[in-house]
């Protein structure tokens, strides 16, 4: 909904980061857009702002910053590069629920926000999304596109004596059950996030000793952010001292797993996007970042978890 919202056309480009799930990129693509790639910070692992504006070119409509971990970008010089070249923000905040930048939700700050409740994420509803619309001109349109591109919804208003096709458009309301199941999710999502939160910090302060005898990288959360505990990651020396982890973690039946095959290293992104600049961080944190078990269920076995992986690390 976001891309037909800013109106992609074919050759139309979309500055992101690489090391991000293939969501961020095949919405522009579909268009017909060209997702360009740019490398990520360091601390954060999400994109690095001060290399966006050197990838702008005539033909870019839109930056998509993605909140890594329920970790924020750095928006506000991403927004003000914005408003100065006249493009457009469409915020992924997929991970990003009941996170905050600078005391503002996440998802809340761009034209458009993209949220997501698939089952691997914090508020949960199997499958499914919610688009933030913080841009006013962009309303009336998001609600036609959502009816499958029809005026149905200022039919039932009585702006209009009957409802028609108007513009492009599809299905993207949930089904009751979904939305019910979500509701519920919704409720408790404060004592979801506090829960979660909890096992982070015991996984950070767990893994401090470790990090001080440089055998690890623990995350690294701003000043500016409230995060939600969405993961937890561990950055490890090399990509064979990765796989080492991973494999001897299962066989201690505790399941670790790395994430992003990064997108410019895929053969999709190489045919239907572009790199600006080295993306150095974003390959070394592809071969070296490891993900451990987070759930709200997990209290009672973290002590397992983190005892394997110190005895693997020390």
């Amino acid at each position: 909904m976001a891309a037909l919202l800013l109106d992609i056309q074919a050759g139309d480009e979309v500055i992101m980061p690489s090391y991000t799930f293939v969501s961020t990129a095949n919405a522009f693509v579909l268009r017909g857009g060209v997702p360009v790639f740019v490398d990520i910070r360091p601390d954060t692992l999400n994109i690095d702002e001060k290399l966006i504006e050197a990838a702008i070119t005539r033909r870019t409509k839109a930056i998509v910053p993605v909140h890594y971990a329920g970790v924020a970008c750095d928006m506000d010089p991403i927004i003000e590069m914005a408003r100065e070249y006249k493009l457009m923000v469409v915020e992924d905040a997929a991970q990003g629920m009941m996170a905050s930048y600078k005391g503002r939700s996440l998802g809340s700050i761009g034209d458009l926000g993209c949220l997501s409740f698939h089952e691997t994420k914090n508020v949960i509803s199997g499958e499914g999304g919610a688009l933030l619309v913080n841009n006013p001109k962009l309303v009336e349109r998001a609600e036609i596109i959502r009816e499958k591109g029809t005026n149905r919804s200022q039919f039932f208003r009585g702006q209009v004596d009957k409802y028609t096709w108007v513009d492009v458009g599809s299905s993207y309301l949930p089904g009751e059950i979904i939305a019910a199941f979500l509701w519920a999710q919704l409720e408790e999502a404060q004592p979801i996030t506090k829960r979660r939160l909890d096992i982070w910090a015991n996984y950070h302060a767990a893994f401090k000793e470790l990090e001080v005898a440089h055998r690890l990288r623990r995350p690294i959360l701003p000043d500016t952010c409230q995060h939600n505990a969405h993961m937890y990651y561990l950055l490890l020396k090399d990509l064979e001292d990765r796989n080492r982890f991973i494999d001897q973690m299962k066989q201690k039946g505790v399941n670790c797993v790395f994430h992003y095959v990064p997108l410019h290293s895929s053969p999709a992104g190489r045919r239907y996007g572009r790199t600006h600049g080295s993306l150095a961080v974003t390959e070394s944190v592809g071969d070296t970042l490891v993900r451990l078990p987070i759930w709200v269920g997990l209290a009672e076995e973290q002590s397992l978890v983190i005892d394997a992986a110190k005895q693997i690390l020390m």
